[in-house]
This record gives structure tokens, sequence and C-alpha cells, in this order.
């Protein structure tokens, strides 16, 4: 007689499974999460069996219905997972076969959890790209808000956090904006290599019963079947690539939260967190510290670690299904966690931040953010470049040996190239107004550009 063990495969056995095996290889502490996905499977599976005359209407009915009550079952939290099942899979076919009989041995027909938790996992990957294309969405809006409101606020632009020329509030938001579309636009072209359908697959070779593929996939919303039953199998891509997307917006929203710290710090001072969105100290009752911005910043370490440890999952894997790949989904499941918490608490954040406007221009007003543009000056004079950019770093290096501004420093004195009319160039308004080209920072460009954003 076998050992007493719920092991579906238990028929080659004659040795009950150790526990620590048990407990080293279970995955339905986090597998669970699978559920629906695999309730949807399993119908669309069973529908096909009806077509293929592998199961009655009666029989498909009584399999749907126990189904759903499992599906509603874990959704309400009333379900009893068990470790000796290992995963999702197995836990909702036994449930399915105490439930309503012998007919509900019949599901694994022409099926291998190869093939189930393939086509899982493609599902849970689709649904979670479409939340996030929203969530993505969320926080854009939340920066067109504040970079409509600021379009004409103008602070310094930095390059190695140095002053360098005059923005505004505005263009400087919408970079994010840009960035978060085409996070988007990944996660959109993800898609189409997730909505792929593998089941019908198998272990790795299919099956000698033939079941109506496009027929499954078509009522999961797939675009199309897989079609090499080995690759399908195997197939992580689609995983890494998704992966790979989360950890560039968690990037992005990493050098926002880098720009904003610095931005709510006493020495810059440009804007101000709500008091929902910062935490204090439990020793210094002065600090209202930027923790969302932190925590967004060592959270993206996760999400790049997340993604080299899939990689390094499969990187030297032989075809087709090896147990390696239940190291998919622990990597997967936290990435679109911490991306999707990320996204919400950042949205949240930045439509309560307070932009300190006086602040902001008053740290623009250095004249030296304008001496590019008193190279131009001298360009247009008939100067060439590299003879206009020296002569403006010698009125920079006299400014600062006298301690005098750049905009009050005699400049007829630093070099006969200059006039008095070189003066007219320190103007911040004028400086901003002249920057037409598209993609350039005046007011009316960054007012057209979110424009532009919110129609989109």
């Amino acid at each position: 007689m076998p050992p007493k063990t719920a092991a579906m495969w238990k028929g080659r056995f004659s040795q009950a499974t150790a526990d620590l095996v048990q407990q080293y290889g279970e995955s339905i502490s986090y597998d669970w999460r699978l559920y629906p996905h695999d309730v949807a499977g399993s119908i669309a599976h069973a529908r096909a069996q009806v077509k293929a005359g592998l199961l009655t209407d009666d029989e498909f009915s009584t399999i749907e219905k126990g189904l759903r009550e499992i599906e509603k079952e874990i959704a309400a939290g009333g379900f009893e997972f068990s470790i000796e099942l290992e995963d999702i899979h197995m836990n909702i076919e036994s449930a399915l076969t105490k439930r309503i009989g012998a007919v509900g041995g019949k599901l694994h027909t022409a099926r291998s959890r190869n093939d189930q938790v393939a086509t899982d996992t493609r599902l849970y990957c689709r649904s979670a790209i479409d939340d996030l294309l929203d969530y993505i969405s969320a926080l854009q809006g939340a920066l067109l808000s504040q970079a409509e409101a600021h379009a004409g606020t103008i602070l310094p632009g930095y390059t190695h956090l140095q002053r360098g020329q005059p923005v505004t509030v505005g263009h400087h938001l919408l970079a994010y904006v840009e960035m978060l579309a085409r996070d988007k636009e990944r996660l959109i072209d993800t898609r189409k290599r997730v909505n792929v359908c593998p089941l019908g697959s198998g272990a790795l070779a299919g099956s000698t019963i033939n079941l109506d593929r496009e027929a499954i996939a078509a009522e999961l919303g797939f675009d199309g079947v897989t079609t090499n039953s080995m690759d399908a199998i195997s197939d992580r891509d689609y995983i890494a690539e998704l992966l790979f997307a989360l950890a560039l917006c968690g990037g992005h929203l990493s050098r926002l939260s880098e720009d904003l710290i610095l931005w709510c710090s006493s020495e810059f001072g440009f804007a101000t967190l709500s008091d929902a969105h910062t935490t204090g100290s439990s020793l210094m009752p002065q600090k209202k510290n930027p923790d969302v911005c932190e925590l967004t910043r060592g959270k993206t370490g996760r999400l790049y670690g997340n993604l080299v440890s899939l990689l390094t999952a499969i990187k030297g894997l032989p075809l087709t299904y090896n147990r390696d790949l239940q190291e998919d989904k622990e990597p997967l499941f936290d990435s679109i966690d911490t991306i999707t918490m990320a996204l919400k608490v950042n949205a949240e954040m930045i439509a309560e931040m307070k932009i300190n406007e006086e602040v902001c221009e008053a740290a623009a007003s250095d004249p030296l953010l304008l001496a590019t543009d008193l190279a131009d000056w001298l360009v247009k004079a008939g100067i060439p470049f590299r003879s206009a950019h020296e002569l403006v770093g010698k009125a920079v290096a006299e400014s600062v040996t006298k301690n005098i501004p750049l905009d009050e420093l005699d400049l007829t004195q630093v070099d006969s190239a200059f006039t008095k009319d070189a003066s007219s160039v320190f103007s911040l308004k004028k400086a901003l107004a002249a920057r037409t080209n598209p993609g350039a920072p005046s007011v009316a460009n960054v007012k057209a550009q979110v424009a532009r954003w919110k129609d989109a």
C-alpha cells in the first residue's frame, strides 16, 4: 500500500515526502494569490474538455460551480490551505474533488501543472500591468497639477548639483511625467508578450488528447497561443521584462524622491511636504523628515534585486521545466506590491505638496544662471562661441574676485567685445521667454506641454 499522503503524484512513490522537503518545496504560502487566475484557467480548460467530448455539460456545470464556490471561499478568507498540497493548483483541485467527487478528477486531463502555472502567472502579470498603468497615470496627474500651478515659477536648474540655468518648477516636474510615460509604454509593450496562452502545452510536449487551444485563449482574453510547447513551459522572459520595467520605474521614482528630499531641506527650501506625508524624530522635536521619499529611494534597491534574482535563477536552466522556476513568483509578487504602494503614496504626497515660490525665485535670481545667455549674446554679436565662452568665464572670475554680482559688473572693463547692451541679458523673464524651441522651458512651452499631457 502507498503511504498516506495528499500528494497528487503519490502513485509512483512508496515513501512519504519528508516534512522538511514539504516545507522547503511549498509555494502555497505565496502563490495562493494566483487563485482567481487558476480558477479562470480551469473553467476555460474544462469548457474545452466538453467540446472534445471528455466532459458532459452536466459535469462541466458541476466543476464550474465547485470552482466558483472555492474562489469565493478563498476571497472571503475562509479557505484552509494545505502545505502538503504544495501550491495553489493542487490545493484547488483537491478541494474541488472533495466537494464534487470523482468528476473533479477529470479536470486535469490534458493539462500539467507546468502549463497551468505558466498560464496563471501570465494572467496575473496581465492584470497587474493593467492596474499599474492606472497608478502611473494617477501619479502623472498629480505632477501635472503641480506643473500647471507652477508653470511660471522660476527656479534654478542644476547639473552636478550646481546651479546651471533658469527653468520653471513646471518644466522640472514635467520631466518626471515624461519618464513615467516611458514606463507606461514599456508596460504596454511587455503586455503584448505576456498575453499569449501556454495552456495546452502540457508538461513539455503537449498531449495526445487535443483540446481547442485557440478557444481556451479567446475565453481567457489572450491574443493568441504559444507555438512551441517546450518554450511555452520554460519561458519566463515576460516576468524578467516586467521586473525590468518595474525596476526602471522605481529608478525614476527614486530620482524624483532625491529631488524632493533636496527641495524640502532647509538648505534649499523649495518645497514643503504635508504633515500627513512626513514623520518626526523620537529625539529631536523640530524634525520633519521626508520618509516617504527616503523609503521610495530605498525600496528601489529591492526592485533591482528582484530583477537580478530572477535573471540569476533562469540563466543556466536546460529545457524545459525545472523547479528553479518556482523562484520566479516571490520576486514578481514583491516587485508588484512594492511599486504599487510607491506609486500610490507618491501620487498622494505630491498632490498635497506646497511649492515655496518666493524661495524658488530668490534662488533663481543668481545672475550666474544667465552666464550662458551672456555668451549667446556675444555669439549673436559675431564672436565665435569658444571665444565668447572664454570671455564670459573671465567676467565670472572677476565677479567672484571682486565680490560683485555678475549683473552689476562693468562688463565693458572686462573686454571690449562687451557693450553696455550686454547687461540686457540679465532678465529672468526675458531669458525664459527666449527659450521657445520644442522642449525648452519657456512658460508658454510649459503651459502647452501641460495641456498636451492633460489631453493624453
